[in-house]
Protein backbone atom coordinates (compact mmCIF):
# COMPACT_ATOMS: atom_id res chain seq x y z
CA UNK A 1 0.00 0.00 0.00
CA UNK A 2 1.39 3.39 -0.79
CA UNK A 3 1.11 6.64 1.04
CA UNK A 4 -1.59 8.12 -1.31
CA UNK A 5 -3.47 5.00 -0.79
CA UNK A 6 -3.23 5.05 2.52
CA UNK A 7 -4.41 8.22 2.98
CA UNK A 8 -7.19 7.72 0.55
CA UNK A 9 -7.97 4.51 2.82
CA UNK A 10 -8.23 6.37 6.11
CA UNK A 11 -8.77 9.96 4.79
CA UNK A 12 -6.65 13.05 5.33
CA UNK A 13 -7.16 14.49 8.84
CA UNK A 14 -6.88 10.86 10.46
CA UNK A 15 -3.26 10.78 9.01
CA UNK A 16 -2.91 14.29 9.84
CA UNK A 17 -3.53 12.99 13.81
CA UNK A 18 -1.68 10.31 13.27
CA UNK A 19 1.69 12.27 11.66
CA UNK A 20 0.67 14.56 15.26
CA UNK A 21 0.79 11.70 17.61
CA UNK A 22 4.49 10.23 15.77
CA UNK A 23 5.96 13.78 16.23
CA UNK A 24 4.74 14.08 19.78
CA UNK A 25 6.01 10.79 20.94
CA UNK A 26 9.38 11.45 19.79
CA UNK A 27 9.54 14.59 21.37
CA UNK A 28 8.11 13.58 24.32
CA UNK A 29 10.79 10.52 24.65
CA UNK A 30 13.68 12.59 23.84
CA UNK A 31 12.52 15.45 26.54
CA UNK A 32 11.87 13.69 28.82
CA UNK A 33 15.40 11.96 28.52
CA UNK A 34 17.68 14.75 27.55
CA UNK A 35 15.76 17.27 30.61
CA UNK A 36 15.08 19.86 27.08
CA UNK A 37 13.91 22.73 28.48
CA UNK A 38 13.98 26.68 27.79
CA UNK A 39 13.21 28.21 31.40
CA UNK A 40 16.75 26.21 33.00
CA UNK A 41 18.78 27.52 30.31
CA UNK A 42 17.74 31.38 30.50
CA UNK A 43 17.87 30.66 34.36
CA UNK A 44 22.03 29.74 33.96
CA UNK A 45 22.53 32.09 31.49
CA UNK A 46 20.92 34.81 33.92
CA UNK A 47 23.24 33.36 36.53
CA UNK A 48 26.34 33.73 34.47
CA UNK A 49 26.83 29.86 33.75
CA UNK A 50 26.86 28.12 30.41
CA UNK A 51 26.39 25.04 31.50
CA UNK A 52 24.65 21.60 30.58
CA UNK A 53 20.85 23.11 30.15
CA UNK A 54 22.22 25.91 28.02
CA UNK A 55 24.44 23.14 26.22
CA UNK A 56 21.29 21.06 25.46
CA UNK A 57 18.86 23.94 24.60
CA UNK A 58 21.40 25.13 22.02
CA UNK A 59 21.95 21.64 20.48
CA UNK A 60 18.13 21.41 20.32
CA UNK A 61 18.09 24.47 18.74
CA UNK A 62 20.95 23.48 16.19
CA UNK A 63 19.52 20.47 15.21
CA UNK A 64 16.51 21.64 14.50
CA UNK A 65 17.68 24.20 12.24
CA UNK A 66 19.67 21.77 10.41
CA UNK A 67 17.21 19.34 9.72
CA UNK A 68 15.10 21.78 9.00
CA UNK A 69 17.45 23.83 6.81
CA UNK A 70 18.69 20.56 4.69
CA UNK A 71 15.01 19.32 3.87
CA UNK A 72 14.49 23.12 2.71
CA UNK A 73 17.25 23.09 0.33
CA UNK A 74 16.85 19.51 -0.91
CA UNK A 75 13.06 20.41 -1.81
CA UNK A 76 11.41 17.20 1.05
CA UNK A 77 9.70 20.76 2.72
CA UNK A 78 8.88 24.19 1.21
CA UNK A 79 9.01 26.68 4.26
CA UNK A 80 7.35 29.14 2.60
CA UNK A 81 3.97 26.95 2.83
CA UNK A 82 4.57 26.82 6.47
CA UNK A 83 1.53 28.01 7.91
CA UNK A 84 3.41 29.99 10.66
CA UNK A 85 5.53 31.62 7.60
CA UNK A 86 1.81 32.19 5.50
CA UNK A 87 0.03 34.75 7.83
CA UNK A 88 0.86 38.32 9.11
CA UNK A 89 3.31 38.41 11.79
CA UNK A 90 3.16 40.83 14.89
CA UNK A 91 5.88 42.45 16.19
CA UNK A 92 4.40 43.68 19.11
CA UNK A 93 2.81 41.14 20.38
CA UNK A 94 6.28 38.56 19.78
CA UNK A 95 7.61 41.58 21.92
CA UNK A 96 4.70 41.78 24.62
CA UNK A 97 3.53 38.42 24.44
CA UNK A 98 7.48 36.80 23.94
CA UNK A 99 8.28 38.76 27.60
CA UNK A 100 5.13 37.53 28.94
CA UNK A 101 5.72 34.17 28.13
CA UNK A 102 9.60 34.73 29.87
CA UNK A 103 8.29 35.79 33.06
CA UNK A 104 5.86 32.90 33.23
CA UNK A 105 8.40 29.66 32.21
CA UNK A 106 10.25 31.19 35.65
CA UNK A 107 7.16 31.70 38.08
CA UNK A 108 5.82 28.18 36.63
CA UNK A 109 9.19 26.21 36.76
CA UNK A 110 9.26 25.11 33.53
CA UNK A 111 8.07 26.61 29.52
CA UNK A 112 4.91 24.87 28.28
CA UNK A 113 5.99 21.84 26.53
CA UNK A 114 8.34 20.72 29.41
CA UNK A 115 5.58 20.98 31.44
CA UNK A 116 3.82 18.79 29.78
CA UNK A 117 6.64 16.62 29.73
CA UNK A 118 6.55 16.18 33.77
CA UNK A 119 2.80 15.93 33.72
CA UNK A 120 3.40 12.70 32.11
CA UNK A 121 6.11 11.68 34.45
CA UNK A 122 3.83 12.41 37.67
CA UNK A 123 4.52 15.88 38.10
CA UNK A 124 0.71 16.72 39.71
CA UNK A 125 2.37 20.39 40.12
CA UNK A 126 2.14 20.72 36.43
CA UNK A 127 -0.75 18.90 35.50
CA UNK A 128 -2.37 21.95 37.69
CA UNK A 129 -0.45 24.28 35.74
CA UNK A 130 -0.85 22.76 32.29
CA UNK A 131 -4.58 22.76 32.47
CA UNK A 132 -4.22 26.37 33.35
CA UNK A 133 -1.77 26.91 30.54
CA UNK A 134 -4.75 25.49 28.04
CA UNK A 135 -7.65 27.05 29.81
CA UNK A 136 -6.11 30.90 29.17
CA UNK A 137 -4.47 29.75 25.89
CA UNK A 138 -8.41 29.10 24.55
CA UNK A 139 -9.81 32.35 26.24
CA UNK A 140 -6.95 33.99 24.14
CA UNK A 141 -7.86 32.61 21.38
CA UNK A 142 -11.94 32.99 20.81
CA UNK A 143 -12.67 34.21 24.61
CA UNK A 144 -12.55 36.79 26.89
CA UNK A 145 -9.09 37.78 26.31
CA UNK A 146 -9.41 37.85 22.54
CA UNK A 147 -10.01 41.47 22.32
CA UNK A 148 -6.86 42.31 24.25
CA UNK A 149 -4.60 39.79 22.26
CA UNK A 150 -6.11 41.47 18.80
CA UNK A 151 -5.40 45.09 20.49
CA UNK A 152 -2.10 44.26 21.20
CA UNK A 153 -0.91 42.47 18.26
CA UNK A 154 -2.48 45.19 15.66
CA UNK A 155 -0.36 47.23 16.90
CA UNK A 156 2.53 46.52 14.85
CA UNK A 157 2.24 43.79 11.95
CA UNK A 158 4.35 42.86 9.42
CA UNK A 159 3.57 43.92 6.14
CA UNK A 160 2.17 42.10 2.91
CA UNK A 161 -0.09 39.69 4.83
CA UNK A 162 3.02 37.52 4.87
CA UNK A 163 5.51 36.88 8.36
CA UNK A 164 9.30 37.86 7.18
CA UNK A 165 11.75 35.27 6.04
CA UNK A 166 14.87 36.88 7.51
CA UNK A 167 17.47 34.90 5.38
CA UNK A 168 15.59 36.22 2.52
CA UNK A 169 15.25 39.80 4.29
CA UNK A 170 18.43 40.30 5.06
CA UNK A 171 19.52 38.64 1.69
CA UNK A 172 21.24 36.06 2.96
CA UNK A 173 22.41 32.78 0.48
CA UNK A 174 19.86 30.33 0.64
CA UNK A 175 22.46 27.62 2.49
CA UNK A 176 23.13 30.84 5.42
CA UNK A 177 19.93 29.20 7.75
CA UNK A 178 21.98 25.55 7.52
CA UNK A 179 25.72 27.29 7.82
CA UNK A 180 24.37 29.09 11.06
CA UNK A 181 22.96 25.64 12.40
CA UNK A 182 26.12 24.07 11.89
CA UNK A 183 27.77 26.42 13.78
CA UNK A 184 25.28 26.76 16.63
CA UNK A 185 25.87 22.71 16.95
CA UNK A 186 29.64 22.97 17.51
CA UNK A 187 29.22 25.86 20.19
CA UNK A 188 26.58 23.36 21.85
CA UNK A 189 29.09 20.39 21.74
CA UNK A 190 31.67 22.64 23.07
CA UNK A 191 29.64 23.30 26.18
CA UNK A 192 28.95 20.00 26.01
CA UNK A 193 32.38 19.11 26.88
CA UNK A 194 33.13 21.49 29.20
CA UNK A 195 30.11 20.17 31.58
CA UNK A 196 30.79 16.34 30.80
CA UNK A 197 27.19 15.91 29.23
CA UNK A 198 27.31 12.04 28.18
CA UNK A 199 26.39 11.22 24.90
CA UNK A 200 22.60 9.70 25.86
CA UNK A 201 21.91 13.06 27.05
CA UNK A 202 23.00 14.85 23.72
CA UNK A 203 21.48 12.34 21.65
CA UNK A 204 18.21 12.72 22.89
CA UNK A 205 18.64 16.38 22.84
CA UNK A 206 19.18 16.03 19.71
CA UNK A 207 15.97 13.82 19.01
CA UNK A 208 14.28 17.10 19.94
CA UNK A 209 15.33 19.33 17.22
CA UNK A 210 14.53 15.95 15.22
CA UNK A 211 10.92 15.86 16.05
CA UNK A 212 10.94 19.68 15.27
CA UNK A 213 11.81 18.49 11.50
CA UNK A 214 10.16 15.53 11.57
CA UNK A 215 6.70 17.44 11.42
CA UNK A 216 8.08 19.68 8.94
CA UNK A 217 8.33 16.70 6.46
CA UNK A 218 5.35 14.56 7.15
CA UNK A 219 2.85 17.43 7.28
CA UNK A 220 4.33 18.22 3.72
CA UNK A 221 4.21 15.01 2.37
CA UNK A 222 0.45 15.23 3.41
CA UNK A 223 0.18 18.41 1.58
CA UNK A 224 1.88 17.62 -1.23
CA UNK A 225 -1.17 14.88 -1.77
CA UNK A 226 -4.20 16.88 -0.10
CA UNK A 227 -7.30 17.60 -2.41
CA UNK A 228 -7.41 21.14 -0.41
CA UNK A 229 -4.47 23.27 0.11
CA UNK A 230 -2.90 22.63 3.76
CA UNK A 231 -0.33 24.89 5.51
CA UNK A 232 2.65 22.55 6.78
CA UNK A 233 3.19 22.70 10.33
CA UNK A 234 5.22 21.00 13.09
CA UNK A 235 5.66 21.23 16.69
CA UNK A 236 4.19 24.05 19.27
CA UNK A 237 2.23 23.82 22.15
CA UNK A 238 -0.05 26.97 23.19
CA UNK A 239 -2.78 26.71 20.25
CA UNK A 240 -2.25 22.47 20.07
CA UNK A 241 -3.08 22.35 24.15
CA UNK A 242 -6.06 24.92 23.79
CA UNK A 243 -7.51 22.64 20.64
CA UNK A 244 -6.72 19.35 22.62
CA UNK A 245 -8.62 20.71 25.56
CA UNK A 246 -11.42 21.67 23.26
CA UNK A 247 -11.44 18.26 21.27
CA UNK A 248 -12.43 16.31 24.35
CA UNK A 249 -14.99 19.32 25.35
CA UNK A 250 -16.58 19.78 21.98
CA UNK A 251 -18.24 16.62 20.28
CA UNK A 252 -18.12 18.40 16.98
CA UNK A 253 -14.09 19.05 16.97
CA UNK A 254 -12.53 17.68 14.08
CA UNK A 255 -9.16 15.44 14.38
CA UNK A 256 -5.99 17.56 13.06
CA UNK A 257 -2.39 17.26 13.74
CA UNK A 258 -2.51 19.29 17.37
CA UNK A 259 -5.29 16.33 18.49
CA UNK A 260 -2.51 13.87 17.72
CA UNK A 261 0.37 15.96 18.93
CA UNK A 262 0.12 16.39 22.80
CA UNK A 263 -1.03 12.96 23.65
CA UNK A 264 1.45 12.32 21.16
CA UNK A 265 3.92 14.03 23.63
CA UNK A 266 2.36 12.74 27.18
CA UNK A 267 2.40 8.94 25.84
CA UNK A 268 6.14 9.24 24.80
CA UNK A 269 7.17 11.05 28.03
CA UNK A 270 5.16 8.80 30.55
CA UNK A 271 6.77 5.56 28.48
CA UNK A 272 10.10 6.95 28.77
CA UNK A 273 9.85 7.47 32.30
CA UNK A 274 8.50 4.42 33.06
CA UNK A 275 10.96 2.55 31.33
CA UNK A 276 13.68 4.55 33.03
CA UNK A 277 12.23 4.11 36.38
CA UNK A 278 11.50 8.24 36.91
CA UNK A 279 7.93 7.96 37.30
CA UNK A 280 7.13 9.42 40.32
CA UNK A 281 4.10 11.32 41.96
CA UNK A 282 4.96 15.17 43.05
CA UNK A 283 2.88 17.69 44.71
CA UNK A 284 3.07 21.52 45.14
CA UNK A 285 5.01 22.27 48.30
CA UNK A 286 2.75 25.04 50.36
CA UNK A 287 0.35 27.69 48.99
CA UNK A 288 3.01 29.87 47.71
CA UNK A 289 4.58 27.48 45.30
CA UNK A 290 0.74 26.88 44.36
CA UNK A 291 0.09 30.41 43.39
CA UNK A 292 3.45 31.23 41.68
CA UNK A 293 2.71 28.25 39.35
CA UNK A 294 -0.69 29.03 38.61
CA UNK A 295 -0.19 32.70 37.48
CA UNK A 296 3.03 31.56 35.51
CA UNK A 297 1.03 29.06 33.96
CA UNK A 298 -1.81 32.10 33.03
CA UNK A 299 1.39 34.22 31.87
CA UNK A 300 2.53 31.49 29.42
CA UNK A 301 -1.14 30.77 27.83
CA UNK A 302 -1.51 34.24 27.41
CA UNK A 303 2.04 35.19 26.17
CA UNK A 304 2.61 32.19 24.26
CA UNK A 305 -1.09 32.80 21.36
CA UNK A 306 0.10 36.76 21.91
CA UNK A 307 3.76 35.82 20.74
CA UNK A 308 2.24 33.45 17.89
CA UNK A 309 3.94 30.13 20.02
CA UNK A 310 5.85 28.81 22.78
CA UNK A 311 9.19 28.17 23.86
CA UNK A 312 8.80 25.26 21.27
CA UNK A 313 6.39 26.52 18.69
CA UNK A 314 8.54 29.96 17.76
CA UNK A 315 11.71 29.51 20.02
CA UNK A 316 12.69 26.11 17.72
CA UNK A 317 10.06 25.14 15.50
CA UNK A 318 9.23 28.80 13.52
CA UNK A 319 12.84 30.02 14.22
CA UNK A 320 13.76 27.01 12.28
CA UNK A 321 12.70 28.29 9.24
CA UNK A 322 14.24 31.70 10.15
CA UNK A 323 10.23 33.52 10.36
CA UNK A 324 10.94 36.94 11.57
CA UNK A 325 8.48 37.04 14.31
CA UNK A 326 9.55 34.48 16.20
CA UNK A 327 12.91 35.41 16.38
CA UNK A 328 11.82 38.53 18.02
CA UNK A 329 9.55 36.56 20.50
CA UNK A 330 12.46 34.13 21.33
CA UNK A 331 14.06 36.88 22.16
CA UNK A 332 11.52 38.10 24.03
CA UNK A 333 11.20 34.85 26.12
CA UNK A 334 15.31 34.71 26.98
CA UNK A 335 15.13 38.56 28.32
CA UNK A 336 11.91 37.87 30.23
CA UNK A 337 13.08 35.04 31.45
CA UNK A 338 16.45 36.29 33.06
CA UNK A 339 14.49 39.31 34.25
CA UNK A 340 12.64 37.35 36.14
CA UNK A 341 15.11 35.25 37.27
CA UNK A 342 17.37 38.13 38.56
CA UNK A 343 14.51 40.19 40.41
CA UNK A 344 12.21 37.03 41.98
CA UNK A 345 14.85 34.11 42.20
CA UNK A 346 18.34 35.24 42.38
CA UNK A 347 17.37 38.03 45.92
CA UNK A 348 16.13 35.18 47.74
CA UNK A 349 18.58 33.44 46.98
CA UNK A 350 21.16 35.58 47.92
CA UNK A 351 19.71 37.19 50.95
CA UNK A 352 17.86 34.37 52.72
CA UNK A 353 19.86 32.58 56.25
CA UNK A 354 22.27 30.03 55.12
CA UNK A 355 20.19 27.20 56.59
CA UNK A 356 16.62 28.73 54.71
CA UNK A 357 18.59 28.99 51.15
CA UNK A 358 19.52 25.36 51.55
CA UNK A 359 15.70 24.27 51.86
CA UNK A 360 14.61 26.63 49.50
CA UNK A 361 17.28 25.15 46.85
CA UNK A 362 16.28 21.65 47.60
CA UNK A 363 12.33 22.63 46.92
CA UNK A 364 13.88 24.06 43.43
CA UNK A 365 15.59 21.33 42.81
CA UNK A 366 12.59 19.27 43.21
CA UNK A 367 10.50 21.26 41.00
CA UNK A 368 12.80 21.93 38.69
CA UNK A 369 12.34 20.58 35.25
CA UNK A 370 16.50 19.74 35.31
Amino acid sequence: MTFIDFVEWLGEAPVSMLMGAATGITFGVAAQRSRFCLRAATVEFARRKLGPSVAVWLLTFSTAVVWVQAANLSGLINVQDARMMAVAGSWSGAIIGGLMFGVGMVLARGCSGRLLVLAATGNLRSVVSGLIFAVVAQMTIGGWLSPLRDWIAALWVTPGGRNIDLLAALHLPDYAGLALGVVTAFLALEISRRNKIGASRLIFASGVGFSVALGWALTSALARISFEPMPIESATFTGPSAHTLMYFLDRNAVLEFDIGLVPGVFIGAFLSSILAKEFTFQGFEGEANMRRAMTGAAMMGFGGMLAGGCAIGAGVTASSIFTGTAWVALTSFWIGGMIADWLIDQPHATWRPRAATTASAEMASASSPD
